[in-house]
């Protein structure tokens, strides 16, 4: 192999990496809760269901926000907190709620609510 389609070759290679991915259009689902037991959801969020749902495919994130005051506008009502989970795709997520990894860290979060009153947003990311 000559010097010229060495550094063609090299060349080609570099170039074929620094592609930009293909375009992913992520999910990100808004679950508010009425919490009762704040000190168990932190526990329980930090220990089980943040360490499950970082595991899976297609995860992007998770946060957990405590509502502090409304700004304009109406508050949540009762709602003391917002769980925002974001995947790379909807068909991800869906099978995050399938896995067993679910069925086990969800209902340590359910046990923390007020009569598991829960209310969910889905939402595409631009």
């Amino acid at each position: 192999m000559n010097r010229r389609a060495s550094i063609l070759t090299l060349a080609a290679g570099a170039a074929a990496s620094a592609a930009p991915p293909a375009p992913v259009n992520p999910i990100q689902l808004h679950v508010d809760l009425e919490v009762g037991d704040e000190k168990l959801l932190l526990a329980n969020f930090s220990k089980i269901f943040k360490p499950a749902i970082s595991r899976q495919d297609g995860f992007v994130e998770v946060r957990l926000l405590k509502f502090r005051k409304a700004m304009l506008g109406n508050g949540p009502g009762s709602w003391n907190y917002r769980l925002l989970i974001s995947f790379k795709t909807e068909e991800q997520r869906m099978k995050w709620v399938a896995s067993d990894d679910h069925q086990k860290a969800w209902p340590t979060i359910e046990k923390c609510l007020k009569g598991a009153k829960v209310a969910a947003w889905l939402y595409d990311i631009s």
